[in-house]
Parts: structure tokens; sequence; C-alpha cells
């Protein structure tokens, strides 16, 4: 050293711990969660969460402290556990990195108590903010050497009194359900005596597993049936060693009502996170690679939203066919000159016979010409097959339903034929209507405007088929079909 040197000492204000840890947990259910997690790293099997009025008691039944592993764990920014990186027992990735919590939490309570036990060895620990502070450079903490049958078995309980925030059990456990390790073999934490359970989604479930140089994402994403969509808790849970560090939209902002119907989890162990775990270090090769690979997850999720909201719109407008087309028949039964299909008999209030009035969803069969009196039949060895009529679909959900009306019957194809389309038309025996125009799509938002929409496209169509040189007696015949199909409303 140069004789013009001296040596400055460094020093650190102990007020500034416990302000920086109230700044790193805004919330007071952050710190219960950092007392379950030391106990995971612990690898404890169960953790006891109590809460009370005037405290609030954290116990596991871990692995314990003897004198070295209480010094670590009042050894602030320790790199212990990230060296280790594994308990030794259950072989669980650590998840505490800086050694800030215990301080943290003197932000909501005056008195911090540890006593832990291992084997042969057990203390307790107080950590008295009022008193530590008045020790002024002495960092020291008060230690009583207690028996061993201090506690049960090994394990630690942490104790904090002297609250100067409230811990609302229902909001801790829920927090804990994200926050902590519930799934991982081994474990389970109570809360006031009740298990804490991961929440239960119904829904189409969407597994994935995408590579990056840096490691494995993967995860499970939830589409949530419309019952069930909420704006509550967005987004999906990203976990690094199986603990949520925040929920992410990935672009969702921009889905409208789909993106409350999304929920899900991503594991990505590689991820960096921030000191508080409250969010990621995002300026990383780990970080873009990460969203690049939720990128390309989440446009399958976006095509398997549209396509589960195509399938109940094709529910819905294939009960809506369904319905119509019966009408319909019973409406041609009344007024058997009005169809192009042949003959129908008289309904007499009875089922029809055969094949009459049954709906389907197979295409038709092109009926052969009856013979005309005076014309000579073909023998009847060699019958001509029926020849189907070809049902035009432009896309594969398009759909078909069919009735069987005298000796043939009609089929309706509901399609997509564009906004700019016609609104319905027909070849041979099949009507087309089209989803895409604007009517259509503006009728099929209520049921009963939906059914009555159906019947007019069809009855139409069928007037047009059986009139078709003549559109003012087609719009009469259709006029009478459309009034008889609802006569009953």
């Amino acid at each position: 050293m140069c004789p013009d040197q001296q040596l400055l000492p460094v020093t650190v204000d102990k007020s500034h711990l416990i302000t920086i840890g109230e700044q790193l947990y805004s919330e007071s259910v952050e710190l219960v969660r950092e007392l379950v997690n030391n106990a995971y790293d612990a690898d404890a099997p169960r953790v006891d969460v109590t809460i009370a009025p005037d405290e609030l008691v954290v116990a596991d039944n871990g692995s314990g402290m003897d004198v070295d592993g209480l010094a670590q764990y009042f050894n602030i920014g320790s790199e212990a556990k990230r060296v280790r990186g594994k308990s030794s027992v259950f072989e669980r990735d650590l998840i505490g990195q800086f050694g800030i919590g215990k301080f943290a939490t003197l932000s909501a309570c005056g008195r911090f108590t540890v006593t832990t036990r291992k084997d042969d060895f057990a203390a307790t620990v107080i950590f008295d903010k009022d008193e530590w502070s008045k020790m002024g450079s002495n960092w020291s903490l008060p230690m009583t050497i207690e028996r061993p049958d201090v506690r049960p078995g090994n394990g630690t309980t942490v104790t904090l009194t002297e609250l100067t925030k409230t811990f609302d059990p229902e909001e801790v456990v829920t927090r804990l359900a994200e926050s902590v390790p519930i799934n991982a073999p081994d474990f389970e934490v109570h809360v006031n005596g009740v298990r804490v359970r991961p929440p239960k989604l119904s829904g189409h479930r969407i597994p994935f597993m995408e590579g990056t140089p840096h490691g494995i994402v993967h995860g499970e994403i939830v589409v949530l049936p419309t019952s069930s969509a909420s704006t509550k808790n967005l987004g999906i849970e990203c976990k690094v060693k199986q603990v949520t560090v925040r929920r992410e939209l990935f672009g969702m902002e921009s889905w409208g009502r789909d993106a409350a119907r999304v929920r899900g989890e991503v594991h990505a162990d590689f991820l960096k996170v921030t000191t508080d775990r409250s969010g990621f270090v995002t300026d990383t090769d780990e970080y873009h690679a990460f969203a690049a690979a939720m990128e390309k997850v989440m446009r399958e999720v976006r095509s398997v939203i549209g396509q589960l909201g195509h399938k109940k719109e094709n529910r819905v407008a294939g009960r809506a066919m369904r319905e119509a087309l019966e009408r319909i028949q019973k409406a041609l039964e009344g007024h058997p000159e009005l169809s192009p299909f042949g003959n129908i008999p008289y309904s007499d209030g009875q089922p029809a016979l055969g094949e009459q009035g049954v709906v389907s969803e197979k295409e038709p069969e092109t009926p052969t010409m009856s013979v005309r009196e005076g014309e000579a039949e073909e023998p009847k060895s060699k019958p001509k097959r029926k020849k189907k009529s070809r049902v035009r679909q432009l896309t594969p959900g398009a759909v078909v339903r069919r009735v069987k009306i005298g000796a043939t019957g009609v089929t309706c194809c509901l399609d997509h034929f564009g906004p700019d389309g016609p609104e319905s038309f027909s070849e041979e025996n099949v009507v087309y209507i089209n989803r895409d125009h604007p009517l259509y799509v503006r009728e099929s938002k209520r049921r009963d405007t939906h059914l009555l929409n159906v019947a007019r496209l069809l009855t139409q169509e069928i007037s047009l088929m059986k009139n078709p040189r003549n559109p003012r007696r087609a719009f009469d015949h259709q006029s009478t079909l459309l009034k008889d199909a609802f006569a009953e409303e």
C-alpha cells in the first residue's frame, strides 16, 4: 500500500435492510411464500402455516439447522444455494437465492423467532427489530441453545409476532397455490389445517413442449368454456422451478374476449428472475428464446380457439337446420301439391312410413323417375343404381343436413361463400346457404330469428325448385309453406 493511501470501511445501515425488504415485497402474503419455499429447500415433506390475529407461524418437518446452518440462514446474499443447486434428501431444485427474505419479514412484524432442531442440536434465535437496531454496529443475534426435545423431530418453526400487517388466510391459500411447488412429490402445505391444492380448470387442454438452446419450455394451456371466462387472474402462469414468477399475456392483449378464456402454465427453469422473484430479467438470450417459443405456442392456441368456436357455431346451426327441415317436411305433408320431390302421402297425424321425415347428415340419392302409363318398364333383373346428388362443400367444416320427403328429399348445406356471395342457391335437390352473408350473420345471433331465417331460405329454394319459371307463384308457395311450418306458434 502506498504511504498516501488509506482504507475506508464499507458499512451498511441496518435500517436499509428492512427498507429494502419492504420495497421488494410489497404484499405481506409474499413473505409467507418465502418462508414456505425455504421449508421446501430444507427437504420438508410438510409445512403448516397457522394464521392468527396476533401472530403467524410457519412450521416444517425438514432437515433443520445446526450452528453452521443458522449462520448460513442469516447470511445475506449467500451463494450456498446457488452453488449446491439441489437439496440433499429429495434432490429438489433449490428455489431461494438471495437470502434477504427473513429481513423483509421484519417489515410485517416486530419480532422474528426461529426455533430449529437438527438431530442432537436445537436452538432458538430471536430477531427483535427494535433491539437489533439499538445495537449499533453489532450485527449479532441472540441464540439460545435448547434441549433437543424442544421439538418432536427435525425441522424449523418460524414465528412472526407483533404484527404490523394483516394476513388474510384465503389470500394466503390462493397465493401459495401458485407460488410454491405444491405439486411436487413428497411435499404438502397446510394453512390453518387445510391442505393447499392447485385450482382445477375445466376446458380444452393443449399440452406443449418446445426446445430452445437453453432448455425445454413445456406446460399446458387450458381454453375455458365461454361460461367460465373471467377477467380475474388473466394470463399464463410462468413458472421457474415449479414456482410462479408472474403471469404473462403473450400477445393476448389484442384477442378481446378470447383472452378471458385462456389459462394455464409454462415451465422454463433456465430463466433468470429478479431479486424479489416477481419478474424476469428480460434482456437476456434465455428470455428471448423463451419468448420466441411461446409465440409459436400462442399461435396454436389461437387456432384452437377458432376451431372450438367454429364447432359451437356448427352445433347451433345444425340444430336450426334440423328443426327447420322437420317443420318444412310437415308443411309439405299438408300441401303435397307444392312438393318438388315426388308424391307425398297425406298425413293423418301418425309418423310417416319408412324413412319419410327422417333427418340425417348423409347425402341424398337422386330419385329414379316413375314409369308413366303406356311406357315399358326396364327389365327388373337389371335395376339402375341410384346416383347421389353431390354436395359441393367449399370447407371441411360445412354443416350438411338431409330430410327424406316423398320419393326423394332435400339436402341443406351451410357453408362459407363470402360476404359478397348469394344468400342462398340450389343445385338439383341441394340447397346451399351462405353463412358469411351479412343477413345470416345478424340473424344467427338469436335462436328464434336463426331458425326462422333458415326456414325462409329453405322454403324459398324449395318453391323455386317447384316453379323455376314462375318466381311469383314460387313466392306464394313459399309464403304458404312458411306459414304452415310455424302455424303452431
